[in-house]
């Protein structure tokens, strides 16, 4: 009986070890991601699909490079000053371990991304920032790219769409980043004085000196919903003046309300509303 005991034919399914997998049926685990806004859990392949937005329609933040692709016509896009990159021009504590902090985990050299690009058949620039670098900063670098991009496009003639999302000036370089905000916003005149075409797209959170600057030059300023666009938080601005603030008071959707932005666009609808913007606003003998 000693031997028997050990090798006795199991009876049941635990015995086995739990019941088997039916044939052709595959355990497949899948990452999901929580809304914020609904607190549904969306699978990560099906948020792809949906251009990361929740069946609510909360938009979630996305990379630049994930927004150009998003943007712009497929295998169009040539990137620019790809290779400048950040430096701690006032020895601020820790600033440069945080620079290759944030190179290593956005995989980005700089906040801003630039280049040239196809929307809907139409050529245009275009800079896209970075909210996974320093929630897209501004700091010299970032300054210096988009002010060449709108010389770039001067020179070629080209209208010019800018994706915002940034947290404002960054402090790490003082007054040096202050001054990227005038920088960009002269170069932005220039090439609007050429009768060229800015389309700014507000995306979540346009914020800090960016919103009073470049961010609200644009020809035509769309907007994503539910995007948080201000220059001071509302904390700040609640215990200055000693009042809670209405529900919404910085989001695009009161900022539409009261003639800030001209347009809320879903992210699913933007390739096709810029490209029309485009095309409505071609310059005389040009070609798409």
């Amino acid at each position: 009986m000693g031997l028997e005991l050990f090798f006795r034919k199991p009876k049941n399914e635990l015995e086995k070890g739990g019941r088997s997998r039916p044939r052709g049926v595959e355990m497949e685990y899948e990452l999901t991601q929580t809304c914020p806004a609904c607190g549904f859990e969306t699978p990560q392949s099906r948020l792809m699909e949906n251009l990361h937005v929740c069946r609510c329609g909360y938009h979630f933040r996305i990379s630049a490079r994930q927004r150009i692709q998003y943007l712009t016509d497929r295998g169009t896009f040539q990137e620019l000053w790809g290779d400048l990159e950040s430096e701690d021009i006032l020895n601020f504590p820790g600033y440069k371990e945080k620079l290759e902090n944030m190179r290593l985990a956005s995989r980005e050299k700089e906040a801003v991304l630039c280049g040239t690009a196809r929307i809907g058949g139409h050529a245009c620039a275009l800079f896209v920032m970075e909210p996974y670098f320093m929630m897209g900063s501004m700091g010299t670098v970032a300054g210096e790219k988009i002010t060449r991009l709108f010389e770039l496009a001067a020179e070629q003639e080209l209208p010019v769409l800018g994706v915002t999302v940034s947290g404002g000036a960054r402090m790490q370089e003082g007054i040096v980043s202050l001054m990227q905000m005038a920088k960009v916003s002269g170069a932005a005149k220039r090439h609007g004085d050429r009768g060229l075409l800015y389309i700014a797209l507000l995306a979540d959170p346009t914020t800090g000196g960016v919103t009073a600057s470049f961010a609200m030059q644009g020809d035509i300023i769309l907007a994503e919903p539910g995007a948080t666009v201000c220059f001071t938080g509302a904390r700040i601005i609640e215990q200055t003046v000693r009042r809670k603030l209405p529900p919404g008071f910085q989001k695009a959707e009161t900022l539409l309300q009261h003639g800030f932005i001209d347009l809320i666009v879903p992210r699913g609808q933007q390739w096709q509303m810029i490209g029309t913007l485009l095309r409505m606003h071609r310059r005389k003998g040009e070609t798409a």
